[in-house]
């Protein structure tokens, strides 16, 4: 149960109660009012501004609104009181029944709690990591990644139907610069000495392997060749051995798509489906014949004017027409992304996100202008952009990797912290705003590493709940068992806190995946393990606060059942982040 959207349902019910007594008129608009937590704790548990919205319409002041609508709302069960700040603000005060109510739901829903119908299976496409395959992942890379893979889990628990796919540039010259890499690495192997790789071609390490293998089976047939002949030969050869390498990369963050989509696929012949789509453009008359303006800073004595094929993309939104083919008749870049917006759509999304890097944050407009041309409004593109990492080693920037050659692979900075470091530090900032990571930082044990304090908090819950086994058996800590504790017995005020904490998780989950924010739930578990710690510490020094209590067992029933709970809502949390939700630490 998400607490805020219950009270909502609750004051429209006061809404509605006051209409019926002619206290306020009819037809009000009821869908700007919001219930949240108040901005000071003092206040109560939750806050709504529905006086604030409805004076207006109902020619009322919102504090005459406000009065009348917290007498409606006292008498609703589980509340306690009902006060009205300033000028109609109203702070409700929930009874502690509510919370206790609250923690016995959590053990009976265990980590599906905070799931929801919101999505209600709407389909979601989400396309994330999407890097062509000439080399391994770099860090860059990285972040979008978990981004993509934790907002993925995070819309599939509030009830979407998600798709994971990847797609992938097979068609470009890109591409063609993998082979004629991989065919130097292949002389090399077959003994040439070349010297320096030249300028253009990829000189990481990483393609030796492949190289070697090549020079083994067939090797000296391949150098015979002409380019012509060798050319798609290794092309093939390379894209399918650098997507194996990417997955490898990507599964040790624990990041497995459900559909690799090559973009070779949308050219295919004469009716390829990006003839197809500019046709299905062209009928709806937004496919013109004309000369885009320079680009901006460029002399116009360095720019020529050339008869292009274009897109009447600013008709939808973009700030330039943007062109689907060149004066020589070969497609652009551009027009295959409008043709795989158009499978996409033809696939049956409603909503197809793109999670992109920061070096493509002038491809929103474009893919917007896509979505709403393609489909007529009945489905949206979104685009999510994630901006720069920083590797730092305490605070020194760390150089780039060899083996890579002119960057720092992924795969390194995962062997070396592991996932969980790096998929929760990697969450724990918003996507667009940049990031530094700091190999020394991460690893801390200390409340200062993010991961550390949540998952230790796991740990401790577990490390508590075996030794309750060993005094009360396990059969007693069973969930079912744990419901019919004696709650109310919890009074301290860190009790409550933590109760309290623990039920906004649902209110989290669904704010989260509305705005495709996962780092909100990062932050969330990092103050539900503050919460718990704080308690744990409590009771260090308080003998009458501590969780076991041999002698007296109804007390320390009640306090595994709130920390049960607590676990269960961390480890429901983590998981959707990617992360272990730890039993032991050392």
């Amino acid at each position: 149960m998400n607490v805020f959207v219950e009270f909502e349902r609750r004051i429209r019910d006061a809404v509605s109660a006051a209409q019926t007594t002619g206290d306020l008129p009819e037809n009000l608009d009821l869908s700007k009012i919001s219930t949240e937590p108040p901005r000071e704790e003092s206040h109560g548990d939750i806050a709504t501004n529905a006086a604030m919205i409805l004076a207006k319409p109902a020619k009322k002041s919102p504090r005459e609104i406000a009065e009348k609508l917290a007498a409606l709302l006292e008498k609703s069960k589980d509340v306690l009181e009902v006060n009205v700040a300033g000028p109609g603000f109203i702070n409700i005060k929930l009874a502690d029944q509510f919370w206790l109510n609250v923690i016995r739901e959590v053990l009976s829903a265990g980590r599906s709690f905070g799931s929801n119908s919101l999505g209600q299976g709407e389909k979601i496409n989400v396309e994330y990591v999407s890097v062509n395959p000439t080399g391994p992942l770099h860090v860059g890379h990285c972040r979008g990644a978990i981004f993509g893979d934790a907002l993925a889990n995070l819309l599939e628990f509030a009830g979407y139907g998600v798709v994971r796919e990847y797609y992938f540039n097979d068609a470009g010259s890109q591409i063609d610069a993998l082979a004629r890499s991989i065919h130097w690495r292949l002389r090399e192997a077959l003994g040439e000495n070349l010297g320096e790789m030249p300028d253009g071609l990829y000189p990481g390490e990483y393609l030796k392997p492949l190289a070697e293998s090549l020079a083994r089976d067939n090797g000296a047939d391949l150098a015979a060749k002409t380019e012509n002949e060798w050319l798609p030969v290794l092309r093939s050869a390379g894209v399918g051995a650098m997507m194996e390498l990417i997955k490898d990369d990507l599964a040790l963050l624990g990041i497995h798509h459900d559909v690799f989509f090559s973009e070779l696929s949308l050219h295919g012949g004469k009716d390829s489906e990006i003839k197809r789509t500019i046709d299905v453009l062209n009928q709806k008359g937004l496919i013109y014949e004309g000369v885009l303006p320079p680009p901006k800073g460029q002399l116009s004595e360095d720019w020529e004017a050339r008869e292009q094929t274009l897109f009447k993309a600013t008709e939808f939104g973009d700030d330039i027409d943007r062109p689907l083919m060149k004066s020589n008749g070969d497609y652009t870049y551009f027009a295959a992304d409008v043709a795989y917006f158009k499978n996409k759509f033809d696939r049956g999304f409603d909503q197809m996100i793109y999670v992109l890097g920061a070096d493509h944050s002038g491809y929103v407009k474009r893919l917007e202008a896509i979505g709403k041309a393609i489909s007529g409004g009945k489905a949206q593109a979104v685009v999510r952009i994630c901006q720069l990492v920083k590797l730092f080693r305490g605070g020194v920037p760390v150089k780039m990797s060899k083996r890579a050659g002119n960057f720092i692979t992924m795969r390194d900075v995962v062997e070396e912290v592991g996932s969980d470091s790096v998929r929760f530090m990697m969450l724990y900032r918003k996507n667009d705003a940049p990031l530094d990571f700091d190999f020394v930082k991460v690893t801390e044990q200390s409340r200062d590493n993010p991961v550390f304090y949540v998952q230790y908090a796991h740990a401790r819950i577990c490390s508590v709940l075996r030794k309750a086994s060993e005094s009360f058996g396990e059969a007693q800590l069973a969930d079912e068992f744990l419901r019919a504790a004696a709650l109310d017995l919890l009074s301290d005020e860190a009790e409550r806190l933590l109760m309290r904490k623990i039920a906004t998780f649902p209110r989290v989950i669904e704010s989260a995946a509305r705005a495709h924010e996962p780092h909100r739930l990062a932050f969330f578990l990092y103050e539900v393990a503050s919460a718990f710690h704080s308690l744990w510490n409590k009771g260090k020094e308080l003998p009458h606060l501590r969780f076991i209590d041999e002698e007296k067992g109804d007390i320390t029933m009640a306090r595994l059942a709130l920390i049960r709970a607590t676990a269960h809502v961390i480890a429901s949390g983590l998981t959707i982040l990617g992360v272990e939700a730890s039993e032991e630490m050392r």
